[in-house]
């Protein structure tokens, strides 16, 4: 029954990853999923758009180390920036991974796209991408013109693990005192364990199976952690923290935890546009190819940050 859900183009790519045969990331470790997601994650993506301005640069780590980035702008001139930080349960993804994604936000929005390359488990268990990730939002706050960028406030925004993220920098910029413009949380992670009914609706056959995420939660965090607000931010208060725009997928294991923290945002006074794509499963914002709802979801995202960005 859930399988109807589907739209007919999402139930097509579902049926085209099966025959393909490729092995489960459960089934290979890190290493070998990491190239493995490396190799197939942009065959249903948009071809990579030409930018003004695409260049390597390093943030600050939440180590003290700098950390790859990749700042991606439609023109020269000095534009408001977005922090994006890729998914992939944080244990896969990259910069490359998310090239194409971050290339169709900035042209799309007109504001400049940072993606950080931040620390990835198991090598690097948990908080080492949290404290990457708020390094770098700190950075760019702090020194905008430094790349090139227009001063003022900044928005950070991430997919799956990469949305987790998002929210979590949201909370310790509040907690800080440093103002941001959006938190674009996308197909966002946000409870301790998985127990939602949509992770039981959507468990098996629905790209973000129930034992893949086991595998992703078991390299990043151990099961006493993972009630720690910094990786299930429906753990936390979220009083004041920036209006949001949250973006989900109705066949979505995560979409129960997406909408609880929409509703947990709301009820504390926060201003939020929330998005529910119907028929699309996780990471369709990555298969502009063959899903008209990917694109029509990134313009949806890009009107987001032009309304929070631009002057």
């Amino acid at each position: 029954m859930t399988l109807q859900l589907l739209t007919p183009a999402m139930a097509g790519v579902l049926d085209r990853i099966q025959r393909a045969g490729r092995p489960p990331f459960h089934t290979l470790t890190p290493a070998q999923a990491r190239a493995a997601y490396l190799a197939g994650a942009e065959m249903l993506d948009l071809p990579r758009a030409p930018l003004a301005r695409v260049e390597d640069i390093t943030l600050p780590g939440g180590d003290g180390q700098p950390r790859p980035a990749r700042l991606y702008a439609p023109g020269h001139s000095a534009l408001p920036v977005l922090l994006y930080l890729h998914g992939g349960g944080f244990v896969i993804g990259g910069l490359e991974t998310h090239d194409s994604l971050c290339r169709q936000l900035a042209l799309r929005s007109g504001v400049t796209v940072v993606a950080l390359d931040y620390r990835l488990a198991p090598e690097h268990p948990f908080p080492a991408a949290v404290d990457d990730c708020w390094a770098a939002m700190k950075a760019l706050a702090a020194a905008p013109t430094d790349l090139g960028l227009r001063p003022g406030p900044i928005a950070v925004g991430g997919d799956s693990a990469g949305g987790t993220l998002a929210a979590v920098c949201a909370l310790h910029a509040r907690d800080i005192g440093l103002p941001l413009a959006l938190q674009l949380l996308i197909t966002p992670g946000t409870t301790a364990h998985a127990d939602t009914p949509s992770h039981r609706l959507f468990a098996n056959g629905f790209l973000l199976d129930a034992i893949t995420i086991a595998w992703f939660f078991d390299h990043a965090i151990p099961r006493s952690q993972r009630s720690d607000w910094r990786f299930a931010p429906l753990e936390a208060d979220v009083d004041d923290v920036a209006p949001a725009c949250v973006l989900l997928a109705e066949c979505d294991p995560l979409v129960d935890e997406g909408l609880s923290y929409a509703d947990r945002l709301r009820a504390a006074g926060v201003l939020v546009q929330l998005e529910l794509v119907r028929g699309m499963t996780h990471d369709f914002i990555k298969m502009g190819r063959v899903l008209k709802e990917a694109p029509q979801a990134l313009d949806t995202l890009a009107a987001a940050l032009r309304e929070a960005l631009q002057p």
